[in-house]
């Protein structure tokens, strides 16, 4: 005890020397230009924050048994859980939009995105073992493909959705076949490098991308063929069906169709997981040598991945552009695919479920939570909650790191498992 109350005073020590100008100072607009602000309370919540949990990590590290209880747990939760959440998920999904609320809306729409990146994904890293940095990079080959074939060729959304994964899927091949003999750290710098090399593109190439500028009034996508405006025209979803316009309806529509394309992205994965594909896959994952010497063909294993990857993280894309009508390479960085990598990794390596709910806790929570915070700044006039909610969006990244390192010392293998192979040869422990 004494030796972990020693290393949580020292991790203590070190965290005070990092937060002490990183959070508990802030620079604020005054009168007379910038203002230095101290946050004392902010530094010490994160200085506690580290003591006690470098003091949790050792105590939770000393329990016999600990790892075996781990693994039967992480085992057993994918059974229970998927049988009543899953279900229960898809149903408050689906009935989302009688609540009314444009807010929960337009914030579950943007927790769908996620989580078909999430499970896009979630085919390269969880299911084929390929760790790739650089998934962004599909994310905005999706996006600005919708957006210059709508422009160029004033082509609808319907027509542009599939052509953008197309293209996303041929990119994803175009990252395959440098990545063949790389594994490990090698892999992911190049993934990484890849991610930055289509964002500068998109910055440098003003001609054809229009550069920082980005690309306005992209167009919206239609039902049947009417426009969701609130203009009088004949072509509209409010006359067709005589009722009023509202700006309601479009929101609603768009939340409906991530729903949709999201559920696509699910189920592909889980048909693809029971064929001969999605089971090379796995074999790919636990071991590259026995799957060579199984006869596994591992160029046409790892291309398929990234291509099947790439295809849905290129639908998402498309949606993106549509729904924002506005994209950019501001929108692309670096941060999207750390946070893509983040749920899928929270959630557990393979697990649909998992990825879900850790899209679930960790976009729409942390939003959830920063509303709640102004919330109770504004009826208790407290500047402090105040700034906790306004400065909750800079420190998203530092509180995903502190959710993977708490998970990786509780749950290595994610919220819910799903490393289990698919086929196995004997009788499984559950």
């Amino acid at each position: 005890m004494t030796a972990a109350l020693r290393d949580a005073l020292l991790s203590a020590a070190v965290a005070l020397g990092l937060f002490a100008p990183l959070v508990g100072l802030a620079m604020d607009n005054g009168d007379q230009g910038l203002v230095l602000r101290t946050r004392p309370l902010a530094a010490g919540i994160m200085v506690a924050l580290v003591f006690f949990g470098r003091l949790g990590m050792h105590l939770w590290v000393a329990r016999p048994g600990r790892e075996a209880r781990a693994v039967r747990r992480s085992i057993a939760v994918p059974k229970a859980a998927s049988k009543y959440i899953a279900p229960a998920l898809l149903i408050a999904a689906v009935l989302l939009p009688l609540s009314g609320s444009r807010y929960y809306v337009d914030l579950a729409t943007l927790v769908l995105t996620y989580i078909m990146l999430g499970w896009g994904l979630n085919i390269v890293v969880g299911l084929a073992g390929l760790l790739d940095l650089g998934y962004v990079a599909f994310y905005a080959v999706g996006a600005y493909s919708y957006a210059l074939l709508a422009e160029t060729f004033g082509l609808g959304f319907w027509t542009c959705l599939p052509l953008a994964g197309i293209l996303a899927a041929f990119a994803g091949v175009l990252l395959g076949f440098p990545v063949l003999r790389l594994r490990g750290d090698y892999l992911a710098i190049v993934t990484l490098a890849f991610g930055e090399i289509v964002r500068v593109v998109l910055i440098n190439w003003v001609d054809f991308t229009h550069g920082p500028n980005g690309i306005t009034d992209i167009p919206r996508p239609t039902l049947f063929g009417l426009r969701f405006s609130n203009d009088e025209g004949s072509d509209t979803v409010a006359a067709f069906f005589g009722i009023e316009a509202q700006t309601i309806h479009r929101v609603v529509f768009l939340y409906y169709l991530i729903l949709a394309l999201a559920l696509l992205t699910n189920w592909v994965t889980l048909r693809l997981r029971r064929l001969p594909l999605g089971r090379a896959w796995e074999a790919l994952r636990e071991d590259e040598i026995a799957c060579r010497s199984l006869g596994i063909d591992v160029t046409k294993t790892k291309l398929t991945a990234f291509a099947t990857g790439a295809l849905f993280g290129g639908f998402a894309g498309a949606f993106f552009a549509t729904r924002q009508a506005f994209i950019s390479p501001e929108s692309f960085t670096f941060i999207e695919s750390a946070t893509v990598l983040a749920i899928v990794v929270l959630g557990g390596l393979g697990s649909q479920l998992g990825v879900a709910l850790a899209a679930l806790v960790m976009v729409g929570g942390l939003e959830m939570l920063r509303d709640l915070l102004s919330t109770i700044g504004e009826h208790m006039g407290s500047e402090l909650f105040s700034g906790l909610a306004g400065d909750l969006p800079t420190y998203r990244m530092l509180i995903f790191g502190l959710a993977l390192v708490a998970m990786m010392v509780m749950r290595p293998r994610g919220l819910v498992s799903g490393r289990t192979a698919t086929a196995t040869l004997g009788r499984q422990d559950a």
